[in-house]
């Protein structure tokens, strides 16, 4: 048996395996698993979860989200919505921990829940992927129109290049890229809350003190549609709607399972260190962004790329030069990464999709480094939809695409955290103690269950302002719910074509898949600069 098979030997309980699909089906495992590498390592999976959700949204659809709500509407929707992510991340963390496979996200739903449910969890993340591929990169030439009105084709070109080349490389050098992309977003958003905290208090060579200023006038809460009361509300309720976007991605360490080293370890520090990260990064973000700029400020509500960004209108309006172009450069690597890293989730769940015979199995197929470029050569022609910026304002193929893209992060979040439910509910049947997991979420099962209904209750009203008076436009009603149609016509294919079922409790395999080997390694001695580096992260 080569290295790799004994990296990652498969354990099951010889009463279990009767109970699974097909034998067939387990060595199909067996082999992908033979295929695909697993070099990530440690420091990659804690990029990747901090990275993959740093993208567009973060530093510049924030802006439309204080435009429409007020500052504190801003920071309570991302508060909110951080706490659902973060529920939802601790269901998924017990379940990649256990079962580190390939596209773990759509498996979890075929295991725990119903395989149809799996196949349309995984064609709505890989289309969803592929999709937010062309987002991200019509966003990164929004912000390129910053500096110049040259055709969007002409950066188009060298973006796509270079994320298509990045995945078709090793996955080790992937990581790599990620690795750098990831840091320097952490480098950039660090640096926005501190020089925030100081134009606040009158560090900015105007010495203007904001204070609270803005939260005074124009207002704390922004009206949206309704006045008073209603319109308040609905002003934080559409916060959470943009907050969706903006968080798309947190799921994707669990996608990185598969080919992570030592996932029993990688993955639940990972999981761990979610909190202090969504509080950092967006909570406090959206705190500062609210001290800055009032909601009503003109290139706020009317701006474009980057001119709308609340940290370049802060930096501007402090009079601070320079520094506006340096920030803009670095939202464009961010908008880079974030389509670097959708290529690879995507490609990892069509190779998922394969894996479970729900997609064709020419897709299983890896070159010598372990990369499955079928899955990555189809995922990235979708990257090609961003050219529509060319006959379309880039402004407008954004905001349609980053609509179908959180429509569908909320729907495949809600899976997640009911199969969650159901994993839980199988371990007590089956007598598996949760202490002999790698990953134990605290609270559970009552964090999944809030996750559940929130994520729930923002898909269903997800477009609700095109049911207002006055406010009716095709084009967003589509964007904010085809995907619920999609996703329903996939599960109910594969429901009746394959006569699928519920998985009962007592018949769910939480045996083939696990990783045995790496459980046991004994961690690498730290050189100071490690230690140091692996607390920060």
């Amino acid at each position: 048996m080569d290295d790799t098979k004994k990296d990652v030997a498969m354990v099951s309980a010889p009463q279990d395996l009767e109970k699974i699909d097909s034998q067939a089906n387990a060595q199909v495992v067996d082999d992908i698993q033979g295929h695909l590498n697993r070099g990530l390592k440690e420091r990659h999976v804690q990029f990747i979860a901090i990275g993959g959700t740093i993208g567009v949204g973060l530093f510049v659809g924030i802006g439309s989200a204080l435009a429409t709500g007020g500052p504190l509407s801003l920071f309570l929707g991302y508060l909110f919505t951080s706490m659902a992510i973060w529920a939802m991340m601790q269901g998924v963390g017990e379940m990649a921990s256990l079962l580190p496979l390939p596209g773990m996200i759509a498996q979890s739903c075929s295991r725990f829940v119903d395989p149809a449910l799996g196949f349309a969890v995984g064609w709505n993340q890989w289309y969803n992927c592929a999709i937010a591929i062309a987002g991200e990169t019509s966003g990164a030439v929004l912000l390129v129109q910053y500096w110049t009105d040259i055709n969007p084709a002409a950066w188009i070109t060298p973006i796509l290049a270079v994320v298509f080349t990045l995945n078709f490389c090793a996955v080790a050098i992937y990581g790599e890229a990620e690795f750098f992309f990831a840091s320097l977003k952490i480098i950039t958003i660090i640096g926005l809350l501190i020089l925030g905290l100081v134009i606040d208090l009158g560090g900015a060579p105007g010495h203007d003190r904001i204070g609270f200023r803005y939260w005074v006038h124009p207002g704390a809460m922004n009206e949206y549609i309704a006045t008073g009361s209603t319109g308040r509300f609905l002003g934080l309720f559409s916060t959470l709607i943009s907050a969706a976007y903006a968080f798309g991605g947190a799921e994707q360490v669990a996608v990185a399972a598969g080919e992570t080293h030592n996932p029993t370890r990688a993955i639940p520090k990972a999981i761990r260190r979610v909190l202090w990260r969504l509080v950092i990064f967006y909570v406090l973000g959206a705190f500062f962004v609210g001290l800055l700029v009032p909601y009503n400020d003109p290139d706020l509500v009317n701006g474009t790329g980057a001119k709308a960004s609340p940290w370049v209108i802060a930096i501007q309006s402090a009079g601070i030069p320079v520094l506006p172009s340096l920030i803009n450069a670095v939202i464009i690597s961010s908008a880079a990464s974030s389509a670097n890293a959708n290529l690879y989730t995507g490609s990892r769940y069509l190779f998922a999709m394969a894996q479970q015979r729900q997609a064709p199995q020419f897709l299983l197929k890896c070159n010598r480094q372990g990369v499955p470029y079928f899955c990555v050569a189809i995922t990235a022609a979708f990257g090609l939809l961003s050219y529509m910026t060319v006959s379309s304002t880039a402004s407008n193929v954004f905001k349609w695409l980053s609509g179908l893209v959180a429509t569908s992060y909320l729907l495949t979040w809600t899976c997640l955290c009911f199969s969650y439910t159901r994993f839980r509910r199988a371990l007590i049947v089956q007598g598996i103690e949760r202490t002999s997991l790698p990953f134990k979420g605290p609270f559970q099962p009552y964090t999944a269950w809030y996750g559940l209904v929130f994520f729930c209750m923002v898909l269903i009203f997800n477009g609700f302002a095109v049911f207002t008076h006055g406010n009716w436009n095709a084009q967003n009603f589509v964007s904010a719910y085809v995907g619920i149609p999609i996703f329903t016509a996939f599960f109910c294919f594969w429901k009746f074509v394959k006569k699928t079922k519920f998985v009962p409790l007592a018949d769910m395999d939480l045996y083939t898949g696990r990783v045995e080997g790496d459980e046991r390694d004994s961690p690498k001695e730290k050189t100071k600069l490690q230690k140091i580096f692996s607390r920060i992260l």
